[in-house]
């Protein structure tokens, strides 16, 4: 792993954070919460005065004017789990290639050969039963995008991140009671590794400062869950389902619904409709899945909670029912959503709402306009296989 300030990074220059310099910014800040005449006179007061609201706020837990001082990071060859585990934090923005249609390197390791493997099978399999419909692009594009399912979760990745000053302390303080925890499993050791490389960058990088580590309100790393939640739907909605690891590094990118995940004491793993139809293609599947159980391939599947309001579901229900999505996202969504319906009243009026939104993709939805319609009437449907 290597982590750079991503503005040292495009000009090509190595830069040491001034931690002494963003701490003074931050006490000025907060004249406006302590002093009589705010930021004004925050602008040529005294240094000694500004490092006293500085240890002032910092000794005393006032910790979130220090969200205003944003750093922008680039982190190479950081392992796909620990990028999910940050980005199931608040607040942060990222930026990411997408891995549905990345051809990944060609190693030695048993999960790249099956990648590669299942890709040609299932370009075979896609192009048998749909080589009248989609383009050998098109085909391609989907193979590699079920294929990647045997690609371990640690595989390295590049990302752009960018979270405020005291975030990225409470990450770290996060991450070390969750390296606190006991009867540690393989998955747990592998992370805790990631983790302890990450913090060393961090660390290096001089944005780390004990105070603003300081864990008092006891917060955990939200992704990682200790039980199923409650289900109830109505104008806030919580719900279980199990899916795939690559399924929820997609659904947590609808920042504004939460989702934790429970690792299941027995291996389950996601099987790509088009290959469950095939029973000779099915049985290979899971008996290859069995040879990249160790490496937690990205196709096993966890228990997820997800929880959040109406509306929000709504958007996500804008962002993921369309036949670009990929099938296990669509397949999950169409899930949620069907149970939604179901569990309200029939006099709701919620229920009346939903129902405009169960009559296939998103192109039915109201007020939604397609700048790229698919033509594939199967996709519009909700009813495709791959």
């Amino acid at each position: 792993m290597k982590i750079s300030f991503l503005n040292s990074y495009l000009d090509g220059k190595i830069e040491t954070y001034d931690k002494k310099e963003a701490l003074k910014k931050c006490g000025k800040i907060a004249s406006i919460c302590y002093s009589k005449n705010g930021l004004e006179t925050a602008r040529n007061e005294k240094p000694e005065k500004t490092l006293n609201r500085v240890n002032l706020t910092l000794d005393s837990g006032h910790h979130s004017i220090y969200d205003h001082e944003v750093i922008s990071l680039y982190i190479e060859d950081i392992p796909k789990i620990l990028a999910m585990v940050i980005n199931n934090e608040k607040m942060y923005t990222t930026s990411e290639k997408s891995e549905r249609y990345v051809k990944h390197s060609n190693s030695d390791e048993i999960d790249v050969r099956l990648y590669f493997k299942w890709v040609e099978l299932l370009k075979a399999e896609i192009a048998k039963k749909y080589g009248n419909v989609f383009s050998e692009r098109k085909i391609e594009k989907l193979a590699l995008e079920n294929a990647r399912y045997f690609i371990s979760v640690f595989t390295p990745k590049n990302m752009v991140y960018t979270t405020s000053l005291r975030q990225l302390n409470q990450l770290v303080a996060m991450m070390k009671k969750y390296m606190e925890k006991e009867n540690k499993t393989d998955f747990d050791e592998k992370l805790e590794s990631s983790m302890q490389e990450f913090i060393i960058h961090l660390d290096w990088l001089g944005v780390l400062d004990e105070r603003l580590m300081k864990n008092n309100k006891n917060r955990k790393l939200s992704l990682f869950g200790e039980r199923k939640i409650e289900e109830h739907f109505g104008d806030t909605y919580s719900t279980n389902y199990e899916a795939s690891l690559a399924y929820l590094a997609q659904a947590q990118r609808h920042r504004t619904l939460d989702y934790q995940m429970i690792m299941p004491s027995s291996l389950k793993f996601y099987v790509p409709v088009i290959v469950a139809e095939n029973d000779k293609l099915q049985s290979l599947w899971e008996s290859d899945f069995k040879l990249v159980r160790h490496k937690v391939p990205q196709g096993q599947c966890v228990l997820i909670a997800e929880k959040g309001s109406y509306e929000n579901f709504i958007l996500k229900a804008y962002e993921r029912l369309c036949t670009d999505s990929q099938l296990e996202v669509l397949l999950r969504t169409k899930d949620t959503l069907d149970k939604y319906y179901d569990s309200l009243a029939e006099n709701s009026p919620l229920k009346e709402d939903l129902e405009k939104y169960t009559h296939g993709a998103r192109c039915t939805f109201p007020g939604y306009e397609c700048t790229n319609d698919c033509h594939y009437l199967p996709g519009k449907k909700l009813i495709r296989k791959i």
